[in-house]
């Protein structure tokens, strides 16, 4: 009887769990189509932008974000989520970091790292990889005001001429079961950068008869602020879209996993059950049994 109780127990801890999973199942399909759309559409105009930038990729060379430094070191941005339970996305992101030939490439006393996300600062820590600056609990809307913020932290790097370059670690989302793990140069401004970034089967922007005013130095310099923070938008947005889609494989995975595992204890119940009941037929048949023998 006691086996049959804990057999019960454990079927009703299940089936808690399943409920539970299937709700965060549920929540996460939710928020994974808001942030498909925001992943979308950042990245189409991000596009326009880069290719914009790319048509007046002369006037780059005199911007200090085309600037082609010889000295420095490299800054990486590792993007993750805050949270887990979402498959193996940090896991792949934080591999596709080390796996980087931009990071194979650069000494150790070279590394800059900027981390976005509390698991990619404590995979980076367990690493024993030392991290500047570490942004956690931002908050999803990612409000431009925001964005600028943390632009402006990581931009800092390069104004003072710390690093000579940039490089931005994150997830491209492809569809709720698929993303790519990228490692692009987010700074200097060169053509090869400009190309990895853009869409491809794009027209091209044709600048020739354009008037700039004030001046094309000043628009061309707005439009390169107006690039990184765009480049950055689109970054976070593709994580969280990322993030929330493999949460929900992932949950979806555990529900039917929590179902299979209640259909088994199931089973066993049931048979432990049977077996008790044949058990007590059985002795309450021997009983029946001596009570017939010693009556006669």
């Amino acid at each position: 009887m006691a086996s049959l109780i804990e057999v019960r127990k454990k079927i009703q801890s299940v089936q808690n769990t399943k409920k539970i999973t299937q709700a965060m199942q549920l929540v996460a399909a939710s928020r994974m189509k808001g942030f498909q759309r925001k992943a979308l559409s950042s990245r189409a105009y991000a596009t326009d932008l880069l290719q914009l930038l790319q048509s007046r990729q002369e006037a780059l060379s005199e911007s200090p974000y085309g600037e082609d430094r010889k000295e420095g070191k490299t800054l990486f941005v590792l993007l993750s989520s805050d949270k887990g339970l979402c498959g193996a996305l940090n896991a792949k992101l934080f591999r596709a970091f080390l796996q980087s030939p931009a990071w194979k490439a650069t000494p150790r006393d070279q590394q800059l790292v900027i981390t976005i996300g509390r698991k990619a600062a404590e995979a980076a820590r367990n690493e024993g990889i030392q991290v500047i600056e570490a942004f956690e609990g931002i908050k999803e809307t990612f409000e431009p005001l925001v964005a600028l913020e943390l632009v402006k932290s990581i931009m800092a790097y390069w104004d003072d001429k710390s690093c000579k370059a940039i490089h931005l670690i994150a997830p491209e989302y492809v569809n709720p079961f698929v993303f790519n793990t990228t490692v692009k140069q987010y700074l200097p401004f060169t053509d090869e950068m400009l190309k990895s970034h853009a869409l491809p089967q794009q027209d091209a922007v044709s600048t020739r008869d354009h008037l700039y005013e004030p001046s094309q130095e000043r628009v061309i310099e707005a439009l390169t602020l107006q690039v990184i923070q765009s480049l950055m938008t689109q970054s976070f947005f593709e994580l969280k879209a990322s993030e929330y889609s493999s949460r929900m494989v992932a949950m979806k995975n555990a529900t039917e996993s929590a179902g299979e595992q209640v259909r088994s204890l199931t089973t066993v119940y049931n048979k432990a059950r049977q077996a008790s009941i044949t058990q007590q037929l059985a002795e309450l048949a021997g009983a029946i049994s001596a009570m017939e023998q010693s009556t006669l």
